[in-house]
Formats: C-alpha cells, sequence, structure tokens
C-alpha cells in the first residue's frame, strides 16, 4: 500500500483541507496526525461561547472518530510529531516511524506568552487557543461557581473579543496592555479609544498604557502588580498576547523559516519537496495572514494542487470583522507603507480610511454603524495577496 497524503493539524486548516479533498478525491488515503483532541469545531466560535454560555461539548460539530469515519481518513489525535526526515519522506512520532508521499504542515500558531506562567499557578493562569484550552478554562469557571474577576493580559485581537465575549457573560473582566487603547495593530487610536469608551460602559475595567509587573497567588485568587504601580484582584487570569506560528517542527527539519512562519510560494509548496505549509504556520509569498479568509483560499488553491491541479493562491481584500457586540469593529489593515489616516464620522461611529503616498486607499477601519461600509470599502482596496 503507497504511503498517505499526511496532514499535521487537525484546526481549520487541516480538517478543512480535508475537506476540500474529498470533494475532489475520494479514494486518496489521507492521515491526519494531531497533538490535541482532533475535535472538529469553529475555532472563530471559542470568543462567543461564554456570553451564549456555550459548554466545550456544544462546540464540538464531531468528534476525531466521526471525522475519520465521513471524511475517509485515518485520524490520529494526542500525537505529537517529534521529527520530520523530508529526504526520506518519514515523520517520527515516539518510537514509530511512519512514511509520507506528501505532507502538509497545518500546525496553527501558539499563544506568545511575554512570561512564564508558574506550575503553581497553571490552574488559575490561561490561554485559549483552541477547544482544549476552552474546556480548562470553562471548567475553571465552573468550579468557582459564581460570576468571576478574570484579568485579560493584552488588549489585541483575541483579547478585545474575549473581554466582550466575558463580559456578556456576567462575568467582572479588567484588560491591561501597554498600548494607549485597544485594537492598537488594527485601528487608529481614534477608533480605538472609541472602543475602550464602549468596554468602560460596560463595567470593563480597562489598565491601558501599562504591563503586568508580578503574579502572585493571593489566597484562592491572584494578585497583579502592573508596570504603573496599579494592582489588581482576580480570580483567573487570560493571557492574549498574541500568537507565533508553530514552525519548530518545520525548522528543525530544515525547511526554510522566517519570522513570519514556514515560507512558501504561491502554489504552498515550501523549501522540501512534496512538503507544504497552510493556514496560520505559513508565510506565503511573503504574506502571513492569520485569518479566516486567507486561510480558507489556502485550503481551495492547495486541494487543486495535490489533486493534480497546480493553482496558486490568492488572497483578496478581506475586512476582519472584530466579534465585539458592545462596539461594532471592522478593519482591513494597509498593505502599503506608510500610511495617512484620514478619519470622518463622531462619537463612536468612525471611518478611518488609510492612503498611501499616492492618495490611494490602502485600507480602513470602521466602528459603529460605519461597518455598513465595509463591502464598498473592500471592492475599492488593493488585494492582500493578488
Amino acid at each position: 500500500m503507497s504511503a498517505p497524503l499526511t496532514i499535521i493539524g487537525t484546526g481549520m486548516a487541516g480538517i478543512g483541507l480535508l475537506r476540500r479533498l474529498r470533494g475532489l478525491d475520494a479514494r486518496r488515503p489521507v492521515t491526519l496526525i494531531t497533538a490535541d483532541s482532533g475535535d472538529d469545531y469553529s475555532k472563530p466560535l471559542l470568543s462567543t461561547g461564554f456570553t451564549k454560555r456555550l459548554a466545550p461539548e456544544r462546540l464540538t460539530m464531531r468528534s476525531a472518530l466521526e471525522v475519520a469515519d465521513r471524511l475517509g481518513a485515518v485520524v490520529r489525535t494526542h500525537s505529537p510529531v517529534e521529527a520530520i526526515d523530508p529526504a526520506a519522506r518519514t515523520l517520527r512520532l515516539g518510537q514509530e516511524t511512519l512514511s509520507f508521499s506528501e505532507l502538509v504542515l497545518a500546525t496553527g500558531a501558539a499563544p506568545a506568552l511575554p512570561f512564564m506562567i508558574p506550575e503553581s499557578l497553571g490552574d488559575r493562569v490561561f490561554t485559549i487557543n483552541d477547544l482544549d484550552d476552552y474546556r480548562d478554562f470553562h471548567a475553571a469557571l465552573s468550579r468557582l461557581g459564581r460570576p468571576a474577576r478574570v484579568a485579560i493580559i493584552g488588549a489585541g485581537l483575541v483579547g478585545c473579543e474575549f473581554a466582550d465575549d466575558l463580559v456578556g457573560g456576567g462575568h467582572r473582566v479588567s484588560l491591561v496592555a501597554p498600548e494607549p487603547a485597544p485594537l492598537a495593530r488594527l485601528l487608529p487610536e481614534p477608533l480605538g479609544l472609541a472602543l475602550a469608551e464602549a468596554f468602560r460602559e460596560a463595567g470593563i475595567h480597562l489598565a491601558m498604557g501599562c504591563s503586568l509587573a508580578s503574579l502572585e497567588a493571593q489566597g484562592q485568587g491572584l494578585s497583579l502588580a502592573l508596570s504603573d504601580g496599579r494592582h489588581l484582584e482576580a480570580d483567573l487570569v487570560l493571557v492574549a498576547t498574541g500568537l507565533r506560528p508553530r514552525a519548530a517542527l518545520a525548522r528543525a527539519a530544515g525547511l526554510a523559516v522566517g519570522d513570519s512562519g514556514v515560507l512558501t510560494d504561491r502554489r504552498l509548496a515550501t523549501s522540501a519537496p512534496g512538503v507544504y505549509a497552510l493556514g496560520d504556520v505559513a508565510c506565503v509569498a511573503g504574506v502571513n495572514a492569520m485569518y479566516v479568509q486567507p486561510l480558507q483560499a489556502g485550503v481551495r488553491a492547495l486541494a487543486k494542487t495535490l489533486t493534480g491541479t497546480p493553482t496558486p493562491v490568492s488572497y483578496g481584500a478581506w475586512p476582519v470583522l472584530v466579534k465585539t457586540s458592545l462596539l461594532p469593529v471592522v478593519a482591513l489593515p494597509p498593505v502599503a507603507r506608510p500610511v495617512h489616516w484620514k478619519i470622518e464620522g463622531q462619537g463612536a461611529d468612525l471611518a478611518a480610511l488609510a492612503e498611501d503616498e499616492s492618495g490611494r486607499l490602502s485600507g480602513f477601519a470602521l466602528t459603529g454603524s460605519c461597518v455598513r461600509r465595509k463591502v464598498e470599502l473592500a471592492r475599492a482596496a488593493p488585494p492582500l495577496l493578488g
């Protein structure tokens, strides 16, 4: 029997690719390998579950066994891959060696932690990057048996979405970040301040312009000392300080890797023949876009390539819809630099248009009622990867 196409990772990229492949080729042997439970779920729903009081099992669309049965694949769960030998086309899992015909790295990205989480605080300090993480955090909230005081470190996309979700679920939330306003990488400051005001009105405590200096247990809770001298008390801490591509396995195998992930061409091929990278781990022709739409575009293109029709991927001008119900936010980060922002509107209803040196639209950010302009502006903006 020939070696299977092997996919490392069972997130949106890995399972999405398998699903797309089966629409083009129902018979090719495929093996999925994952270090976690391998359940099929929608990752964007992780930051909407607490408002809806959703137990982890309600986020699961299919178990790993159901994925294997429905899509005709071998799914190996809780099986970390320790090494790749691209020349021999083999993987090492403990004492076991597995052969592959072609390999897809869909290992995603891992939380970028600014500090080591002390082992003694492991049941009170969390990151949420997959369904298993959600299970752990949900269990910690349930053990309290009451609304929790949650301190979130980081006011980027993940931190803001979880702040919005947790306060909607009845918890008391503090948001700590060194930037002057939330979503500093997506929004010009006036729009970030509008989101900050919406957060304050909902009861979220903002500690902006400072960082976490120290963290220690205090009874059954936690004491946080901030860099500006302030102190916070919390039951739980959620660290949301960004993501880094999980590229260590590829780097150890000798593949070309940069600061933004595993380097690929437009066909998602890495520097090793027969090895591809997809999703958050991939830096495609110099672009790493950790958003759903680019991931889905990669899935469509790679499925065609793997079934005999080499297809380069293209990323359109896809706005990021931030899941903050307290104030709608949509952003398309500018492609060109430097950027001149032209801001229109008033109050919480703001539109920021990014113009390049020639005065052409290169991106935008919208809040409040101005999010209705997202389709119009996206059509006028340049593609992320044309």
